[in-house]
């Protein structure tokens, strides 16, 4: 009897203690919706494996809670000196609890509980070494260690490489010999060729800051004028566009201010006498790119940018006249997916920008494979609503540029990745998907793939012989665990490459 009594008791213990439990988690569940969907898409907890969720993300969602777990967390998201102040002005890191203790367990433990044991795989895949179509050129030209931020094919076929170990642009010929070379400070991101000059977005510093030293550089290509800097005191700077956006015949600016965590999206009204009015369009760090296009047809220039960093998502802001836009979200995402580029292209061809989209960014902490980062395609109904067609899982996946490379009436995709699989499937530095017809891709790549960390690339004709080339920039990083590709990296000192397309 008394052995019975004590079944009894450890089979209620056990209902209460899985009713407690499904209860914290529904309970969690509901609160999760609240408190993380006021900052950004809820994320599942599927999208991370329970250790990422316990070790990493739950603590540092916590922060943003105003729950601090652990002291030493402030100083890990935190930098030292100016950018420090920057921050805690910002208020983003609350300095009370926005919720209680109970409420904030429910939440973690929503997530641990359903969260799987490893990360989710993806399925297999095939990539061929050796491209048909492209011979891979290694320039004689070296930086060690190569650090590049910028590559950009030129109309006047000279060629563009930002390296930030260096500090400076340079500039080669389509031959890929060095011509010249200018201090512009860390970090040419992003080129802008004018008539009379060349507008260069400078980050100011390639590690995550808050601290407002990016700047927008004027080259100018005229005798006798001196470089300037054309917009001062920008936080971390990624991208800059520019058109007439109030109608008054004046260039106007959009820059992308990715920062760490208090950048934003502006734009920059000319006043006309040499200088720019700041308006804020979005107040959020992570603006990786903008395009500014009439996307709904009534002969104003919209904005159409690009936010990782949290609050991950494609937005665009419709211009109403009079300095005005009106924000409308094209497309979100999880603040685990790491969104790293965005294009706009007419994939299917109805006349209608469609976007081609990576999602690859794996640096917060210690990277894992994830089985939605990769290549996406949204097709555009001709609303500018977005809906996905095509997916390709790439590790680590920070850019994709479509083309019809092989002039066979379809288009192509070649893309990057900077957090490839290094360890079992190292081809992922470089796919290029053939087009077989009807979306159907084989993916193929250079024999070497590792011949540098690919971060940025370019696609034009740069020889001029009617198909499309590409161009291939490598920044020298660590790679987790170890396996002796940095020192290859830095010894070989390969900026870049050049796939020249044969098809011509």
């Amino acid at each position: 009897m008394k052995r019975f009594i004590v079944f009894i008791l450890f089979i209620t213990t056990v209902v209460l203690s899985c009713t407690t439990n499904t209860n914290n988690t529904d309970k969690g569940k509901e609160l999760s919706k609240i408190y993380c969907g006021s900052c950004h898409m809820v994320p599942s907890p599927d999208l991370l494996d329970k250790h990422s969720w316990e070790t990493y993300m739950l603590p540092r969602m916590g922060v943003f809670l105003g729950i601090v777990e652990h002291d030493s967390l402030i100083d890990v998201l935190l930098e030292d000196g100016p950018g420090r102040e920057i921050v805690k002005q910002s208020g983003i890191f609350p300095e009370k609890p926005m919720l209680s203790n109970e409420e904030w367990e429910s939440i973690k433990t929503y997530y641990i509980t359903n969260a799987p044991e490893n990360p989710i795989a993806a399925q297999p895949k095939t990539i061929t070494k050796g491209l048909k179509n492209f011979d891979v050129i290694i320039p004689e030209y070296k930086l060690s260690p190569p650090s590049v931020t910028l590559v950009k094919f030129n109309t006047d076929n000279t060629i563009y490489i930002g390296d930030a170990n260096t500090q400076s642009l340079n500039v080669l010929s389509n031959n890929l010999e060095l011509i010249q070379a200018a201090k512009v400070k860390e970090s040419a991101v992003w080129a802008e060729e004018f008539q009379d000059e060349l507008l260069l977005t400078v980050m100011g510093s390639f590690s995550p800051t808050d601290i407002n030293n990016g700047f927008i550089l004027s080259l100018p290509k005229v005798a006798n004028k001196q470089p300037y800097k054309l917009i001062d005191s920008l936080q971390r700077p990624v991208h800059s566009s520019y058109a007439d956006l109030d109608g008054d015949n004046n260039m106007d600016i959009v820059t992308c201010e990715f920062a760490k965590w208090t950048g934003k999206l502006s734009w920059w009204r000319n006043n006309g006498n040499g200088n720019f009015t700041k308006k804020i369009l979005r107040n959020k760090p992570g603006a990786l790119k903008a395009y500014i296009k009439d996307l709904n047809g009534d002969n104003k220039q919209d904005i159409i940018a690009l936010f990782g960093q949290g609050d991950e998502g494609i937005y665009i802001y419709y211009n109403e006249g009079n300095g005005k836009f009106r924000e409308e979200a094209a497309v979100r995402f999880p603040p685990s997916y790491g969104s790293s580029f965005f294009k706009l292209y007419d994939f299917n061809g109805d006349g209608h920008d469609d976007i081609i989209y990576t999602a690859g960014d794996n640096a917060d902490f210690k990277p894992i494979l994830k089985n939605y980062h990769g290549v996406y395609v949204y097709i555009n109904d001709g609303k500018n609503n977005f809906k996905q067609a095509f997916f390709y899982h790439l590790n680590g996946a920070y850019a994709a540029i479509p083309a019809d490379y092989d002039k066979d009436g379809d288009i192509d995709i070649a893309a990057i990745s900077f957090f490839p699989d290094y360890k079992n499937q190292p081809e992922e530095s470089f796919v290029y998907l053939e087009n077989n017809g009807k979306n159907n891709f084989n993916a193929s790549t250079m024999q070497d793939p590792t011949l540098g960390r690919w971060i940025v690339m370019d696609v034009a004709d740069y020889d001029k012989d009617g198909d499309e080339d590409i161009i291939l920039g490598s920044l020298a990083f660590e790679v987790i665990p170890a396996n002796g590709l940095v020192d290859k990296w830095v010894n070989a000192g390969i900026p870049f490459v050049v796939l020249k397309n044969k098809i011509k």
